[in-house]
This record gives C-alpha cells, structure tokens and sequence, in this order.
C-alpha cells in the first residue's frame, strides 16, 4: 500500500529528476495542477516537493505566485563541482587515514577492473560508456560512505541535487568519442591513485586527488558551453545554464 509519505518522496524524485534533465524551460511556471495531473498524484505531494525543491535552490517563487523553473550561472556549477571536489577529497582523507576495511578495498578494485576495461580497448562504445558511469557513480559513493562522516555524505546529497553537480554529470562529452575516452582514461588514472592512496594511508595524498579529480568535469562544464549544440543533444539540462548571471 503507497503511504503518504511515499507518495511524497516519490513526487519529489520525479520533479527532481525532469528538472535535471532539461524538462522544464527557465522561468517556465511549475503550477500545482498541471504537475498533479501529469505525475498522477495529489496536489499536497506536489505542494510539499515544490517547497522541497524551492528549499535545495533549484526552482524560485514565481512573481504571480506559486514557484517557477530557475536557471543557473556557469559559477554557480562550477562551485558546486569545485566544493564536490573539497569535500570528496576530505572523505578519501578520512578514509586513508582511519584505514579502509578489507571489504571496501576489493570493492575499490573491482570498480578500478570495470572502468580499466571500459576505458582501455580500442574503442569506447556507448555500452562502455554507461559502464564507466556505472562504475564512477558506486566508486565515489563507496569512499563516502566509507569515511564514516555521515556529515560528509548529507552535504554531498545536496550537492547531487544541483545541475551537473553529481559525480558523473559532467563525463566528457567531446565532439569524437575518441577524445572523450581519452579524458576517462585520464581521469580513470585518478581513480588509480586515490585507491593506491587510501592502501597506504597517505590522507593529505588521498585529499589532494579527489580535490585534483574535479578539474575534469570543471573542463567539461566549459566545453559544454562553447558548444551548446552537442551538449543539449547529450545533456538536456544543459540549457538552465547560462554564462551570465
């Protein structure tokens, strides 16, 4: 039986989620109704999400009432990715520096495997792609949850919810895939060493990659708005940001 609660939570992943990738226009109205009728639920999950999502800074009150679509400055991205970065790198510290369990570490390397066999071949095909994703995606949630800083993780949630913010939104997207694997094998080596870090328990090391590991994504981000053409082919939400604020 759907409870209220998972109503609420549910309604509130959808909206994030359109959000995200591009489904709303900037300043576009976000009015209860409409949004009930095409999410299927009542309009107090509605009301709530919107307070929620008004609340993570994603939408804005609009000037004739109820909330509207927000965009979003090149800066503001790029902080939010640079503060990822901090606090990645403090996680991996903690990490480094507590030691990690036997566990965690084959769990590190099976991630290392995955995207070694993603990102070294000839050439990446879209499946490899969605496979380094995969892998991006578990490897930066397992140091986080691993530091034991639930602080850490709840800060770095919030982040997650912004545009582009979250550990793969930013994967290359250059005009030859060729290119693009090239970055991943870049930034795959980076992976490489925060794990041979976090083995030898060297935290300011382990804090300085995951600082260094966001320079990639913050490249991308730029890339991404001189060619705005690709980008919203390959990211939708790309168009909530502008150069300007």
């Amino acid at each position: 039986m759907t409870t209220p609660q998972t109503q609420q939570s549910r309604v509130l992943l959808q909206l994030r989620d359109s959000i995200l990738k591009g489904e709303f226009a900037p300043q576009e109205r976000l009015a209860e109704i409409p949004l009930a009728e095409r999410l299927g639920a009542s309009r107090t999950p509605v009301r709530l999400a919107l307070a929620t999502l008004e609340h993570e800074g994603l939408i804005e009150p609009s000037p004739g009432g109820g909330y509207q679509m927000r965009s979003f400055t090149a800066d503001e991205v790029d902080y939010a990715i640079q503060t990822r970065g901090v606090l990645e790198g403090f996680a991996a510290r903690l990490l480094a520096e507590e030691g990690a369990s036997r566990q965690l570490l084959r769990e590190l390397h099976e991630c290392l495997e995955m995207g070694d066999e993603a990102v070294y071949q000839s050439t990446m095909t879209l499946d490899d792609y969605a496979t380094y994703v995969e892998m991006n995606d578990r490897f930066h949630r397992l140091i986080v949850q691993g530091c034991g800083n639930p602080t850490v993780a709840r800060m770095l949630d919030t982040l997650a919810g912004q545009p582009f913010a979250a550990a793969s939104a930013m994967l290359p997207m250059q005009s030859s895939m060729s290119e693009g694997q090239q970055w991943m094998q870049l930034a795959h080596r980076t992976h490489h060493g925060l794990v041979q870090a976090i083995e030898a328990r060297q935290g300011m090391r382990a804090q300085l990659l995951g600082e260094e590991h966001v320079q990639i994504p913050r490249m991308n981000l730029e890339y991404a708005l001189t060619q705005p053409d690709l980008a919203a082919q390959l990211m939708p939400g790309i168009r909530l940001v502008t150069r300007t604020g």
